[in-house]
This record gives C-alpha cells, sequence and structure tokens, in this order.
C-alpha cells in the first residue's frame, strides 16, 4: 500500500478567522457543522487533497499538518517512535469510524498517521 497525503489541517488561533481568509481568498466552501467543531474546508477540486481547520492551544504555534494514510496506525507510530517520533496523540477512532495519532517528528514537526 502507498502512503498518500489524504489531508491537511490549519491550527489557528481564531479558526473562524482563518476559515473566512482562506475561504475569500480561494473560494474554499467551510463547513464547521459536526460534533466537535472542526471546520473542514471543500477546496472545490477533485485534485490535491481536502482540510480543515482546528483550534490551536493558546501555548502552540500555529502550523499545518499533514495527514498520511496507513494501513496499521498502531504499527505506523510504533515504527515512528522506533526512528525517534514523539507520540502527541495515541491512536484515537473519531466518531465517523476513522482512526489517527498525532505525532511530532525527530526535527519537531508534527503529522498525522490516518486509517479511514
Amino acid at each position: 500500500m502507498a502512503n498518500p497525503v489524504v489531508q491537511f489541517q490549519i491550527l489557528s488561533r481564531d479558526p473562524e478567522a482563518t476559515a473566512q481568509f482562506y475561504s475569500t481568498v480561494f473560494d474554499w466552501k467551510v463547513d464547521a457543522n459536526n460534533p466537535l467543531g472542526y471546520r473542514r474546508i471543500d477546496t472545490g477540486s477533485p485534485e490535491g487533497v481536502q482540510g480543515g481547520i482546528w483550534p490551536a492551544p493558546p501555548q502552540a504555534p500555529v502550523f499545518t499538518q499533514l495527514f498520511i494514510a496507513v494501513k496499521d496506525v498502531q504499527a505506523a507510530v510504533e515504527k515512528a517512535q522506533g526512528l525517534g517520533a514523539t507520540l502527541i496523540i495515541p491512536p484515537t477512532t473519531l466518531p465517523e469510524g476513522d482512526e489517527m495519532a498525532v505525532l511530532h517528528d525527530p526535527m519537531g514537526m508534527s503529522f498525522a498517521v490516518w486509517r479511514r
């Protein structure tokens, strides 16, 4: 199985202003109608990946995070940790049934592994 980037996420201290900015500049559609208040981004194109906007904790920097598809989230976490990654959010099943985990690579960049 290939491991493509399947989603991006923008962490923002002001998710509503961020959504307004990107939806205006790029004509993206942003939908916050879900139980977590996550703002889903529909870029309006079948090319590329879709994304979302999540509130950044006050102490965290703002950044963009990539979500990479894997067959086995736990195995990917263990492999990444063996190569020096730090686990931030352990494997978690989301309300729609997807599973994800968030890590920092050895250089400190945040990324997520994702199983649909």
